[in-house]
């Protein structure tokens, strides 16, 4: 016979707070993005004030764009404003056997899919400035596929060749159908220019 799991309670309050700014709900869902379905409302009040817990550094949680933005506020105010996007509709919790976890709701994936495609487009940037050739194209690998198409369409969308010799190092370590999409961009950039 199996016992009735006891599933940990949570309350969400977010103490006030009519409204939230675009910003921050976006440091909030991007702060989530490293614990979505595997940690909850507490470990992302941690990232967000900057915690050196050993939660967060143990799992490199200190390692997100968003840790420790909000170290100038207490943790109630700090997880009034997660409770807020919860509230809202930005992210959802969900029990995870007996522990309650943060998952992205379909509005706040497509803010934080645009959030994080911009942050990655950054990052070739920063990598075609730093001219170091054969470029580390490893950590796109395995992103969610969405995210990789964001990232191509707006890299189609700027129309700029430089993008070419990045695209190209890319090509070399991705999956058939992510290389796919890359060669039709690579080849959308080079008749540009022509």
């Amino acid at each position: 016979m199996s016992r009735k799991v006891q599933r940990v309670r949570y309350h969400l309050d977010a103490r006030g707070i009519t409204e939230l700014p675009l910003a921050d709900v976006r440091i909030i869902l991007r702060g989530a993005d490293d614990l979505i379905a595997t940690g909850g409302r507490s470990l992302l009040t941690k990232i967000l004030k900057g915690s050196r817990a050993r939660d967060v550094v143990s799992r490199q949680l200190d390692r997100s764009p968003v840790y420790g933005v909000y170290r100038d506020l207490s943790e109630e105010d700090v997880l009034a404003r997660i409770d807020w996007t919860i509230l809202n509709g930005y992210l959802q919790v969900i029990y995870d056997y007996r522990l309650p976890v943060l998952v992205y709701t379909p509005t706040g994936w497509d803010i934080e899919r645009e959030t994080y495609a911009d942050e990655l487009v950054r990052g070739l940037d920063t990598l075609l400035a730093a001219g170091q050739r054969p470029y580390d194209m490893r950590y796109l690998k395995d992103k969610n596929r969405e995210l990789i198409w964001r990232v191509l369409d707006i890299v189609t969308s700027k129309g700029d060749p430089k993008y070419v010799p990045v695209l190209e190092d890319w090509e070399q370590i991705d999956s058939r159908k992510v290389r796919q999409r890359i060669r039709q961009v690579i080849q959308g950039l080079v008749k540009r220019e022509a």
